[in-house]
């Protein structure tokens, strides 16, 4: 039975909410009219030209890519769009991953320039790296490896603290969650009821910086803390910084300079793969140029399906996403995989799992491995 097609598009001007959109962008007509000419006419992708491992990082900026400073690499705002490439080698060969990354409060003109600039960025790169999405609160295991500590920001990067005189900053709550590969640093809002024991918070106030630990906190959280406010500390050397564990009067100290009150703490689920929840979905470009899109395996059984090359693939492991492309699939295929992608699963429970777009010809081991993907 097939699935009803996606709608794509961009709608501007309107405060992004992930409740609100399922992401079908790549098969846009924005996505269509992307053209190697026009990518060779952005500056920002001539550093590309001579390949050096490591990360490079952009921002879009009113339609336009733009350089993310380095040393705020891993400090990025809710309310932005990025693109970050990694660059690797591999028996002295340069291998690839471009991720376009979404802050959960976005604008769709943003998120749409990133998805259509990181497909640019592709088709200027000769398709060679391996294409991901990656939503705020959702990222996948490999993108959160590249930073051992991974912050978001309220706003923009215009309404960044680094243009502000310590004196007057804003306080800022930050709460650190994670473990041993990857701490996560959030502002959660002032607002005693984020307190909590089991994670580590910063009160920030430009000249004071207050380190919270609670009970519970394990030590990885903490020593993430010390060295986020150690940077910070480096960056105000007039300011005054504290460290408080909860058993010794923390929780007076930084309830001192919080409201009362205030929004819940919120649930972050990250998905769970698990064999019976896998799902496998055919898209088929037919004759007159429509699609034919429609479930062909669930559960673990899907383990034993033959990809036909001639196809595009959507495996949904529970926890990832995976666009599969034949090494003879059409051109529409190839451009609308993605959408579809994105649609599927914005009806169902997890539509901001990270999402990877295989090419056959480019990575035979890992597509014959894909349908196993856990």
């Amino acid at each position: 039975m097939g699935e009803e097609a996606p709608k794509s598009g961009m709608v501007k001007g309107k405060e992004y909410d992930w409740k609100d959109s399922n992401v079908a962008l790549f098969g846009s007509d924005l996505d269509r009219g992307v053209k190697k000419e026009a990518a060779s006419l952005e500056p920002a992708w001539k550093c590309v030209d001579t390949p050096k491992e490591g990360l490079k990082i952009w921002r879009i900026v009113k339609f336009e890519v733009t350089d993310w400073p380095e040393e705020d690499y891993g400090s990025f705002y809710s309310g932005d769009s990025y693109i970050i490439l990694n660059t690797w080698k591999e028996e002295d060969e340069f291998k690839y991953d471009l991720h376009f990354l979404i802050g959960k409060h976005s604008t769709q003109d943003e998120y749409g320039t990133a998805a259509y600039k990181t497909v640019e960025l592709d088709t200027y790169m000769d398709d060679k790296p391996v294409q991901h999405r990656e939503v705020q609160d959702y990222e996948s295991d490999m993108f959160l490896s590249y930073f051992p500590t991974l912050s978001y920001m309220e706003g923009g990067a215009d309404t960044g603290f680094r243009h502000v005189p310590p004196e007057c900053y804003e306080p800022r709550l930050l709460q650190l969650v994670g473990g041993r590969k990857t701490v996560q640093v959030k502002e959660v809002g002032m607002w005693k009821e984020r307190i909590n024991s089991d994670d580590v918070f910063i009160l920030d106030a430009g000249l004071r910086i207050l380190q919270f630990n609670g009970k519970n906190a394990n030590k990885d959280e903490q020593m993430k803390g010390a060295q986020f406010c150690a940077k910070l500390k480096n960056e105000r050397p007039k300011a005054k910084l504290e460290v408080s564990d909860e058993d010794c009067d923390g929780t007076r100290l930084v309830m001192k300079g919080l409201r009362d009150g205030g929004p819940p703490k919120e649930a972050i689920v990250k998905a769970e793969a698990k064999p019976e929840d896998r799902t496998l979905l055919r898209l088929t470009e037919k004759s007159d140029k429509t699609f034919s899109f429609e479930t062909v395996g669930k559960g673990e059984a899907i383990a034993g399906h033959e990809l036909d090359q001639s196809d595009v693939y959507i495996i949904d492991t529970g926890a990832h996403c995976y666009v599969w492309v034949g090494l003879h699939a059409s051109e529409g295929e190839k451009k609308n995989g993605f959408a579809y992608a994105s649609w599927f699963l914005g009806q169902g429970p997890h539509p901001f799992i990270p999402i990877s777009i295989l090419v056959q010809e480019n990575d035979l081991k890992t597509t014959q491995d894909t349908i196993g993907a856990n």
